[in-house]
């Protein structure tokens, strides 16, 4: 039987974008390099995570004749004393070895005097790439020519313009793979159900009882927390309120939980991790995220919203004290009649994490009863 090639949209394989920024996904999670091209530029990308002096030797001479340099989002480039906007490109010194450069991307805060500019857009796509491969969002990158071709290497190549349509790709491409019912310990029976997108990212959508579709579904949308919700960590309160959403829901006769897998606020179980030893050296919740380069929160709720549409669920009451979930699920297309605060004990632990949520990120914390001057 011949083979024909494949067509640009292949059953099997997908478009031609979606492949290639697949593989180059897989490339970066794997520690190794990526090039990423637009019209009028071409790099190879080297991820900082995992970064050791071999690796940094062997990518330098990959790059040769080119320096590589240190690309950082414009958050990282404001915590080392860099007033911008937009991604940067830092000029590394050539004595700097591995432990150098991770902390001018993920150190402490401090200011530090260098030469910088303003990242390319093959520079900024490639940071987009390995904030989607949920590591830290910077890169080693240099410029390359056509007559480099990888230097006897075999490496992934991706379209900075396929990395920014393939999110939306992705949440489009959600679906139900799984479900199966779950008998709660309070007795309550749930309904697990299992979605998965193109990244191959698992959401859980927990049917608990059996709500009424044709009314507002009370509905909580709960960012996965292995620290909390499973070994009860005291540093937050994603147990509690996951708990309390639990036997809200129970007690109305039914509703959903969408668990999502957005741990930290967005930025991965790695990066938390990070950002608590930020927090242990002064930092709040917020600036912590931030310091490692990426947003407050990274969060999308373009998935959620896609998942109730699959549950036939358009119309909600949120149980949520965050307003930025109500505007996302809004702006998504998703109806929400009402909102219920969701508020779990103060505690010595939790006090200073749930005071920067209030005073800096707008949350609805009736509870707390901090002066909105207090230092978090």
């Amino acid at each position: 039987m011949s083979v024909a090639s494949s067509p640009p949209e292949s059953a099997i394989f997908g478009s031609r974008e979606h492949l290639d920024v697949s593989r180059a996904l897989s490339e970066l999670q794997a520690r190794r390099p990526v090039r990423v091209s637009t019209s009028d530029e071409s790099l190879i990308a080297l991820p900082v995570e995992g970064l050791d002096d071999r690796r940094l030797r062997e990518f330098a001479m990959l790059c040769s004749p080119v320096m590589p340099k240190l690309i950082v989002t414009q958050q990282r480039a404001r915590a080392i004393g860099i007033e911008t906007s937009t991604p940067m490109a830092l000029s590394l010194p050539g004595t700097i070895g591995a432990k150098g450069i991770f902390e001018l991307a993920a150190g402490a805060r401090n200011h530090i005097a260098m030469e910088s500019e303003a990242a390319s857009s093959a520079a900024t796509a490639a940071i987009r790439l390995v904030k989607l491969a949920r590591g830290l969002p910077a890169i080693l990158a240099a410029s390359v020519t056509a007559s480099d071709r990888d230097k006897g290497q075999s490496i992934a190549a991706v379209e900075a313009g396929a990395i920014n349509r393939f999110v939306e790709d992705a949440t489009n491409s959600l679906a139900v793979v799984s479900e199966a019912s779950i008998p709660l310990a309070s007795g309550t029976s749930a309904r697990f159900v299992v979605f998965r997108d193109a990244l191959g990212i698992d959401q859980v959508a927990i049917v608990v009882g059996k709500p009424d579709l044709s009314a507002p579904v009370p509905v909580r949308l709960h960012s996965a927390c292995l620290t909390g919700d499973v070994f009860g960590s005291r540093r937050c309160d994603c147990g509690d309120q996951l708990q309390l959403a639990l036997a809200r829901l129970e007690s109305l006769g039914g509703g959903i939980i969408l668990y999502l897998a957005q741990e930290g606020r967005g930025i991965g179980l790695a990066n938390k991790m990070r950002a608590y030893r930020l927090q242990d050296g002064g930092l709040d919740t917020r600036d912590a995220n931030t310091t490692l380069g990426f947003e407050d929160d990274e969060r999308d709720y373009g998935v959620a919203a896609q998942m109730l549409r699959i549950l036939d669920c358009t119309r909600i009451v949120l149980l949520t004290n965050n307003p930025a979930k109500l505007d996302g699920l809004t702006k998504a297309g998703i109806e929400i009649t009402a909102r219920v605060p969701l508020e779990a004990p103060v505690t010595p632990h939790n006090k200073r994490y749930l005071t920067t949520k209030a005073v800096r990120s707008g949350h609805k914390l009736v509870m707390l009863k901090t002066p909105a001057n207090e230092k978090s």
